[in-house]
């Protein structure tokens, strides 16, 4: 099916755009009232496990905000689900893996065949959304990274700081490539399988990347990003996020992704300096600006737009959309990028 609006994948392919590309991240959730009234009536798995519960969230932000892309409604925690991890949400608390990976013969148990099967619900809901779309706009599949998912399965929930990740990382390096490695594999699997079921594109989000020092980061999490990246791009582009790792860009922009995620952390021109301008770029909006006066938003959207140029780049925000979001800020925010033009950049 050819796609009404394709400029996403345009901008992935580095191909020319009348105007960047724009859509949120988080963007299926917790802001939306429709949403809300989901949430209150089913508990957050079933959300998840139910492929038309997860492709009526994932259709909403597009029905309701106009954004550019749709991103399939799931949680990056099926996949040590799907491994035989033990995995609760709590509202309002979130994840609590009771069980966590210490020993050798935890990482043994983990599943690693059948993640299609598995994660049947995951495929049967990117078919129906694709379906429901018919063609409106691209949609996003995605995965946690290696790196993020072992954080969460060895310390049991999240954390401000991953020390246990980090101290299991460093006195058992072995046992951690060990884990990364398996997750690796399942994720690719699990990814293709995306793509197979009606995903356009997909995301690998690594949201606690920045906990890691620039070397730390080089052995624990850079070569499973590559790996995937490498593996995946053969069925549709990858959109790699490792947040907070600004230091990793000259080498990730050399990776097979075909686009990376921006924090706030540094500007748009420091990004392309880094990345060599080879590579789309993707974000940077600081979520908690989108409290802000509407005109305002308007106004620090051209300015990031004005920084990253308006080819190779996909306007987004820099982590994911805050519960206390208005509807129409958010709102504000992409119709301020598809009124991008470069005759309104002066304020």
């Amino acid at each position: 099916m050819s796609l009404k609006n394709d400029l996403l994948l345009k901008a992935l392919r580095g191909e020319e755009v009348e105007r960047p590309p724009v859509w949120m991240m988080r963007q299926a959730g917790r802001y939306l009232p429709d949403y809300i009234k989901l949430r209150e009536k089913y508990d957050f798995f079933t959300r998840v496990e139910t492929p038309e519960l997860a492709c009526e969230i994932t259709l909403q932000p597009v029905d309701q905000v106009g954004v550019d892309a749709a991103i399939i409604f799931s949680d990056i925690l099926v996949i040590p689900q799907a491994m035989g991890m033990k995995v609760l949400m709590e509202e309002g608390k979130g994840p609590l893996l009771p069980k966590t990976i210490q020993s050798t013969n935890d990482i043994d148990e983990l599943l690693t065949d059948d993640v299609e099967n598995r994660l049947d619900y995951v495929m049967k809901a990117l078919a129906l959304t694709k379906k429901e779309l018919n063609g409106r706009v691209p949609l996003i599949g995605f995965a946690g990274a290696p790196w993020t998912l072992l954080c969460y399965m060895v310390e049991g929930k999240g954390s401000k700081s991953f020390d246990k990740a980090k101290q299991f990382c460093f006195t058992q390096p072995e046992l951690a490539h060990t884990l990364l490695q398996k997750i690796t594999d399942v994720s690719i699997q699990y990814l293709k399988a995306q793509v197979k079921a009606g995903a356009d594109t997909v995301q690998v989000f690594d949201s606690w990347s920045g906990m890691l020092s620039p070397a730390d980061f080089k052995t624990f999490a850079q070569p499973y990003l590559e790996q995937i990246a490498e593996a995946v791009s053969e069925d549709a582009p990858v959109i790699l996020f490792p947040k907070g790792s600004w230091y990793a860009l000259p080498e990730l922009s050399k990776s097979s992704a075909s686009g990376l995620g921006i924090d706030w952390s540094l500007t748009p021109e420091m990004a392309r300096k880094m990345t060599d301008n080879s590579i789309t770029l993707q974000g940077n909006f600081d979520p908690s600006k989108l409290l802000a006066p509407i005109p305002e938003i308007k106004k620090e959207v051209r300015k990031m737009i004005d920084g990253f140029g308006t080819q190779r780049y996909i306007a987004n925000l820099g982590h994911g959309i805050l519960p206390n979001v208005p509807v129409d800020h958010a709102k504000a925010f992409v119709e301020s990028v598809k009124e991008y033009s470069t005759a309104n950049t002066i304020v």
